[in-house]
């Protein structure tokens, strides 16, 4: 850069000799080459004074081919483009690089890559680059433009950036690890852009990766809702339950919001699905009927799920024994509601002494506690009859308890048995994986403080749970 010198070697062939010599001193320095940074003029408050001896100016020459071979090679130009100019400016705090090509170059037409005699320019713009030495740097040049027969003109694409993109691409690699750390205001803040800019890089990121990854049905897919705001707004998911990441988002949770995705691929392509993990809601389980081929062998009711309404079941039974409890003046179940929500394995040791004290007594909870333990049981076999062995014994107990909460989730597993046993015969498969993703969601969810957009809420998911190749490519090395 002009004004900053790298020193030379004495005694180098082709090198200015004698040394480079600085000098600095506290105050104003008359001797400073002000014509070295751009827009000419004294340096406010500068204290460098600078003294060449001989050769001076093959220094300055030396220093500043320098400067444009590195930023030549830092942006990975190759012919016809070339750096034809590096200013520094101390006062403006910024670091402006001028990109230029060759004459008499032909360039593809951005659409249909015929490749064409420049036509013209546009107006001359400017990219945001990586920072140098603390000091934000800009690209600016004039992309040549091509009069295509069949595309009308066009712009040509640029190495160095994206289209529609202000700024390079090294910048958005930079962009996309800060992003994936922090949120748009905590990016924006470290970056030095508009909140609007960083959404930019985000929602280009997305669509790059989406528009890179492989068209293709997992072989295992999950399916679950996810609340988009307070109040009945659902997002309905599908999970890719082998990598683990977030495959397709659509708005509600109804039967067309899954149609959406089976019909994005083949019968052919369908009938690799070998199972579906779900929960019971009958729009999902309507629409995995309707595109795939043995519907009723490859859907599986998600244990999680299952679990979660028999403790709604336990609960409920609880809630009703305390009442009638405190009408007596009783007031035992009084603080343990979450003592019965917990599984037996997972009850902290500080309450292990109390709670074996509650479920050794005679409640209508304790019966309907220890049900719901036993159910548990029923992932443990590895056989599928064994499995429907003890699956009949529990439903015997279940209805028998006269716990009516509990009768009612009894006859409704009853009611889709064929899912429940498919995690024994088509694939021991649970949405652990959407449970998981669903907790990184809610993160976002909440560095975000929510997502009035639902687009916004969607693109902020895959961007960090769609597992996509976010980066634009660089020096021909993507990712």
């Amino acid at each position: 850069m002009r004004g900053v010198w790298p020193r030379p070697r004495s005694g180098d062939k082709g090198r200015c000799e004698p040394p480079l010599t600085l000098r600095f001193s506290l105050g104003p320095c008359p001797s400073l080459d002000t014509g070295l940074v751009r827009g000419g003029g004294a340096l406010k408050g500068a204290t460098l004074g600078v003294s060449l001896r001989e050769n001076s100016g093959a220094c300055r020459m030396e220093a500043a081919m320098r400067d444009i071979e590195f930023y030549a090679q830092v942006l990975g130009l190759v012919d016809p483009w070339f750096v034809d100019d590096v200013d520094l400016s101390i006062e403006n705090k910024r670091v402006d690089i001028v990109v230029s090509h060759h004459e008499g170059r032909l360039w593809p037409c951005p659409k249909c890559e015929v490749e064409l005699a420049l036509y013209d320019h546009a107006e001359e713009r400017a990219w945001r680059h990586l920072d140098t030495g603390g000091f934000p740097t800009w690209l600016h040049a004039r992309p040549p433009r091509v009069n295509c027969p069949s595309d009308g003109v066009r712009q040509v694409h640029l190495p160095w950036a994206e289209p529609r993109s202000r700024f390079t691409r090294a910048f958005e690699r930079f962009a996309i690890d800060v992003l994936k750390e922090t949120d748009i205001s905590g990016a924006s803040n470290i970056l030095k852009t508009s909140w609007d800019e960083c959404w930019g890089i985000m929602e280009r990121a997305v669509a790059r990766g989406r528009a890179a990854k492989e068209h293709q049905v997992p072989t295992l897919i999950g399916v679950d809702e996810k609340a988009a705001r307070k109040g009945h707004s659902y997002l309905t998911l599908v999970y890719d339950i082998a990598g683990g990441t977030v495959e397709y988002i659509a708005d509600d949770r109804k039967q067309a919001s899954l149609d959406s995705y089976f019909e994005s691929f083949s019968a052919e392509e369908r009938s690799g699905i070998t199972a579906v993990v779900m929960d019971m809601w009958p729009a999902y389980i309507n629409s995995v009927e309707a595109h795939l081929a043995d519907a009723h062998d490859k859907i599986v009711f998600d244990r999680f799920h299952i679990m979660k309404h028999m403790g709604e079941a336990l609960d409920t039974v609880r809630k009703r024994e305390h009442k009638e409890l405190r009408a007596e003046g009783i007031d035992t179940l009084t603080g343990s509601k979450y003592l019965w929500l917990y599984a037996e394995k997972n009850l902290p040791d500080k309450h292990k002494g109390t709670f074996g004290s509650l479920k050794m007594l005679n409640l209508k909870t304790a019966r309907a506690w220890a049900i719901k333990e036993s159910l548990a049981v029923l992932w443990r076999y590895q056989r599928l009859g064994w499995a429907t062995k003890f699956y009949k014994q529990w439903f015997f107990w279940a209805t028998h308890s006269r716990l009516q909460p509990v009768i009612d989730v009894a006859y409704m597993i009853k009611r889709h048995l064929y899912g429940v046993l498919n995690y024994f015969s088509a694939a021991r498969i649970t949405n652990a994986a959407a449970e998981e993703l669903n907790s990184k969601i809610q993160t976002i969810k909440k560095m975000a403080y929510g997502y009035r957009n639902r687009e916004h809420f969607k693109t902020a998911i895959f961007f960090h749970c769609g597992g996509l190749q976010l980066y634009p490519a660089t020096h021909g090395l993507p990712g």
